[in-house]
C-alpha cells in the first residue's frame, strides 16, 4: 500500500492534476476535523459512496483518518473496485496538524467558504431579522423566497416565505416577481444559500433590489421571531414563460465566468476518456428528473450542487458537463463552480436529447430476506436499523436499534441473545452490506427486511419517534446542525453563525483556496 505523507500530499493539492481526498471516518467524526479538500467517504457506506465520488479509474486517491486505521481499509476496497492509483496519508489528520497545516470543522466547508467569499467580494446586501419583521407587518411590497430544498422549507420558514431553491431563483424569477420595484428577500437557514441565492439573482442582472436574510431561520430565530412549520408555497412547476429573459441573463454571467458549452458528441468523448474523470450532472428540479434523463447523468439540483459540492464531485481538477432543458440553471450554475475554483466546467446543450426515465435500482437478491408482513408477525426479532442517526431519530420501526453498519461490535450481547436479527435501511441496500458482520457476531438467523424501512412503511407498519434516540453525543455518523441537537441550540445556532463568518480568514490561513473565474 503506497504512503505518503503531508508535504507530499500539499504538492499534490496546488499541482492541478485530478486529486481525491476520501475520508474514511463517518461524517460526524469528519465534521469534527478534517482536510479542506477532503470529502466524506465513510467505510461504513463505501460501496454505494465511492463509485459515485470516483467516476474514473486514473484519478489519484489519497485516504485519509485520524489514524486509526480506517484509512487503509478504505484504500484496500478501493483497489478491489479497480482504482489504481490509491494512497493513504501516513498518520492521517493528526500527522496533516503536526505539519502546521490547517484543519477544519464542518460539512460542505468549501461551498460555505466560497458563500462567504462570494459576499465579501461582491458585496451582497442583507438585512437583519427585525427589519425583515418590521418590513413583513408594515405590508412592505416584497417576496420572501427560501432558497433551500422543499423538505427544509416545510421544517421551518419565514412568514409569507416561498419555497424556491437556489437553482431555481434565477430560472423563475420573471414569472415570481413580474415588477421591478418589488424588494426581493432570498433565505436559508443559515447563510450560505441565503447569500449564494441572493447573488445570482444580481449577477442575472434582474432589475429588482435583493437582499440576503442575514442568518437565515436562525437569525430570525434568535432574534426571538416564530418560524412557520409545514407551509407549502412554492414555485409553479413547468417552464416559466419569461424564460427567454432568464436565459439571456444566464448566458451573460455564464459568459463572464468563462463556461464553455460543448454538445453530446463531445460529451460522449468526455465519457469515453480513460485518462481523466468527468461527472455529468443534471441540475434541475428532482421531479423534473425523475421523469427523464440522460443515461448515466446524476441529479444535482442547482442550488444544492453550489451549497454542497462536495456532495457531488470527489475528484478535483475532474470534468464537469452539467446538463438541464433550456441552458438557464446548467449556465448560473456552472458559472459559480467555475469562480469557486472548477476550471473544466461545461454546459452541454441538447443535453436531454434521448433522455429516458431513470433507470431503477436493481433488485436486491431475494435469498436472505424477511418481508414486512412477516416480519410484523415475528414478536421474537430484533430490528437493526442502520439508517443515518437523523433519519431513525425521526421514524423508525417500533423496539428497533440503531447502529452503525461497520461497527456492529457493541451489539454483540444483544446479538447473541436474540432469537431472530433483521437487519434494516431505508431501502435496504446498506443493511445487505451488513449480513456478514452482523453474522459473525451472533448464532442467530440474520435476514434483512426486503425493501427497507420503505417497505414496511408501503406495509402499514408504524413507525416511532423519538428525537433523544440516539442521544446526540452518539450520532457520530451525521454532523448536527444546531437544529438537530436535543440541548444548547442557540448556542449552537450563535457558534455556528460565526463558524461561517470566520471561514474567510480561515481559508487565507489554509493558502491552498483560490477563488474568482
Amino acid at each position: 500500500m503506497n504512503r505518503i505523507d503531508a508535504a507530499t500530499l500539499l504538492d499534490w493539492i496546488t499541482d492541478g492534476q485530478e486529486l481525491a481526498i476520501l475520508d474514511a471516518r463517518e461524517e460526524g467524526e469528519f465534521g469534527a476535523s478534517h482536510l479542506f479538500w477532503a470529502v466524506p467517504c465513510p467505510l461504513s457506506q463505501a460501496e454505494l459512496r465511492a463509485p459515485a465520488q470516483l467516476p474514473g479509474k486514473s484519478a489519484r486517491v489519497v485516504c485519509v483518518d485520524d489514524g486509526r486505521g480506517l484509512a487503509e481499509r478504505l484504500a484496500g476496497f478501493l483497489a478491489s473496485i479497480g482504482q489504481r492509483n490509491v494512497s493513504v496519508l501516513d498518520g492521517g489528520t493528526r500527522a496533516w496538524a503536526a505539519a502546521g497545516y490547517v484543519l477544519f470543522s464542518g460539512v460542505n466547508v468549501p461551498s460555505k467558504a466560497f458563500g462567504e467569499w462570494v459576499e465579501h467580494h461582491y458585496g451582497t446586501e442583507s438585512v437583519d431579522a427585525p427589519e425583515l419583521n418590521a418590513w413583513i407587518a408594515a405590508g412592505r411590497d416584497m417576496v420572501v423566497l427560501d432558497s433551500r430544498t422543499f423538505e427544509e422549507f416545510r421544517r421551518m420558514s419565514i412568514p409569507t416565505g416561498i419555497s424556491v431553491p437556489g437553482g431555481e431563483l434565477a430560472y423563475r424569477i420573471g414569472d415570481l416577481v413580474p415588477k421591478p420595484e418589488t424588494l426581493i428577500v432570498v433565505n436559508c437557514a443559515g447563510r450560505t444559500r441565503s447569500i449564494m441565492g441572493a447573488e445570482s439573482l444580481r449577477q442575472a442582472g434582474v432589475p429588482n433590489k435583493v437582499v440576503a436574510l442575514r442568518n437565515g431561520t436562525m437569525g430570525w430565530e434568535l432574534a426571538g421571531l416564530e418560524v412557520e412549520r409545514g407551509k407549502t408555497a412554492a414555485f409553479a412547476p413547468g417552464v416559466p414563460a419569461t424564460v427567454q429573459t432568464a436565459a439571456a441573463r444566464a448566458q451573460g454571467f455564464a459568459d463572464r465566468s468563462g463556461v464553455r458549452v460543448i454538445d453530446t458528441a463531445m460529451l460522449d468523448r468526455f465519457a469515453t476518456d480513460p485518462t481523466r474523470s468527468l461527472y455529468m450532472l443534471d441540475v434541475r428540479d428532482p421531479a423534473e428528473f425523475a421523469i427523464a434523463a440522460r443515461p448515466g447523468s446524476v441529479n444535482a439540483p442547482g442550488g444544492q450542487l453550489v451549497q454542497a459540492t462536495d456532495s457531488f464531485i470527489g475528484v478535483r481538477g475532474a470534468r464537469i458537463a452539467l446538463i438541464d432543458d433550456d441552458g438557464v440553471r446548467a449556465r448560473m450554475s456552472a458559472a459559480w463552480l467555475r469562480q469557486m475554483g472548477h476550471k473544466d466546467v461545461f454546459v452541454v446543450e441538447n443535453g436531454l436529447a434521448g433522455a429516458t426515465a431513470p433507470a431503477a435500482r436493481p433488485a436486491l437478491d431475494i435469498s436472505d430476506t424477511i418481508s414486512a408482513d412477516t416480519l410484523a408477525a415475528a414478536s421474537d426479532a430484533l430490528v437493526v436499523d442502520l439508517a443515518r442517526s437523523i433519519a431513525f431519530r425521526d421514524g423508525h420501526i417500533p423496539g428497533a436499534v440503531w447502529a452503525v453498519r461497520t461497527r456492529l461490535e457493541p451489539l454483540r450481547p444483544r446479538l447473541a441473545s436474540a432469537r431472530m436479527v433483521v437487519l434494516t435501511s431505508p431501502d435496504g441496500a446498506l443493511a445487505r452490506l451488513a449480513l456478514t458482520e452482523a453474522r459473525s457476531l451472533t448464532s442467530a438467523p440474520v435476514r434483512v427486511l426486503a425493501g427497507g424501512t420503505a417497505a414496511w412503511r408501503a406495509a402499514g407498519g408504524s413507525l416511532a419517534r423519538d428525537r433523544t434516540d440516539p442521544p446526540d453525543e452518539a450520532c457520530i455518523d451525521f454532523y448536527l446542525r444546531p437544529y438537530d441537537r436535543n440541548s444548547g441550540i442557540e448556542e449552537a445556532m450563535q457558534a455556528y453563525l460565526s463558524w461561517e463568518i470566520d471561514l474567510v480568514h480561515e481559508i487565507a490561513r489554509d493558502g491552498t483556496v483560490q477563488f474568482g473565474a
